[in-house]
């Protein structure tokens, strides 16, 4: 009985995504294109940058994290910017080299020429909360 339970919640699991019913966990996301980091700490932005990949487990869990921290809290999305950078198109570029990005799923508050903090690989609600009120607090 057990062994029917898991075969259907896993096709489920297959099935939903292909129908379109699984929600983006960002779906304001904005992706990065050249010039559009520098436009905005030109412009006295805070910028919160997102190394991502579609197929990364990692980033997908920092993506709910995100979306949940700024449901809670709408002034993250009003006064910080985020900018999704598509590790399968800029991992190799200057703004990731610039930066000394090491892999997707990385995490970066920037506000002018000043790096405000960074998360690598880590999901934990508490370290991206910490960073994301970082973030927040240099953008008052």
């Amino acid at each position: 009985m057990q062994r029917r339970a898991f075969l259907i919640s896993a096709a489920t699991l297959v099935a939903v995504p292909q129908l379109g019913l699984a929600a983006d966990p960002a779906p304001e996301r904005v992706f990065y294109s050249p010039g559009v980091v520098e436009t905005a700490l030109a412009e006295g932005k805070v910028v919160f940058l997102d190394f991502w990949a579609s197929w990364c487990s990692t980033c997908a869990a920092q993506d709910r994290v995100m979306a949940a921290l700024k449901a809670q809290n709408p002034a993250y999305a009003q006064k910080v910017t985020f900018i999704t950078v598509d590790w399968d198109d800029y991992g190799r570029a200057p703004i990731a080299r610039d930066l000394n990005i090491p892999r997707r799923s990385t995490l970066v508050a920037l506000q002018g020429d000043t790096e405000l903090g960074r998360i690598v690989a880590g999901t934990a609600r508490d370290d991206i909360k910490a960073l994301m009120d970082k973030a927040l607090n240099a953008a008052r």
